[in-house]
């Protein structure tokens, strides 16, 4: 097997999906960062969710609004919901694993904040229950997806907004996921301080 050549072809299918994925969705990522800028406008905050590496995408995005992406400025409220363990543990053993996001959405989200709702199949259960009490608390929804979007397309209500990465394979979903983030975050500090 040659390693080498291995490695470039994950560059190389890496690139092609971000290529396609950007004629796509990038209009959905524009519209989520103005859904973002609007609650931040108002005082109010993005609560974000997701399992495993999306987990890992919530983190990312919380640390970047709260420290800062590529520019000094004021933090910006961000919460990711994947990061208190006791908490997490205490509603999965007390309730169920479904619960993590949603009973933490219902004591910290309120009217006009924002729900970052990460799931590369647009199918995991506590993502889709988070989204229906964001919904109930008259949040916004901000949905990164991938392949056919999942049962998360089936919730979208007026004002929220999909980014489903158009491809089937988990990994290159989450490279472009980690894309959006970081066009979100910049869309976000172009919109609130102007460009650099």
């Amino acid at each position: 097997m040659d390693y080498l050549e291995r490695v470039k072809g994950f560059f190389t299918a890496s690139i092609e999906c971000k290529m396609q994925s950007m004629e796509v969705i990038s209009p959905d990522i524009v519209e989520a960062s103005k859904a973002m800028v609007e609650a931040l406008l108002n005082e109010k905050k993005i609560l974000a969710c997701g399992n495993g590496g999306s987990a890992g995408d919530a983190q990312h995005f919380s640390a970047e609004l709260i420290n800062r992406f590529e520019r000094e400025r004021p933090p910006l409220p961000a919460i990711a919901l994947t990061t208190d363990s006791s908490t997490i543990t205490s509603i999965g053993n007390d309730y169920s694993f479904d619960e993590i996001f949603s009973k933490q959405v219902r004591a910290l989200g309120q009217g006009g904040d924002v729900l970052l709702a990460i799931s590369t199949s647009g199918n995991s259960s506590n993502v889709i229950e988070a989204i229906k009490i964001a919904h109930a608390r008259e949040m916004k929804v901000i949905m990164l997806s991938g392949r056919d979007g999942g049962a998360m397309r089936e919730l979208i209500k007026p004002g929220d907004v999909e980014v489903c990465v158009p491809s089937q394979i988990t990994a290159r979903i989450q490279e472009v996921h980690l894309l959006v983030i970081h066009c979100l975050c910049d869309l976000i500090d172009t919109h609130l301080f102007g460009p650099e």
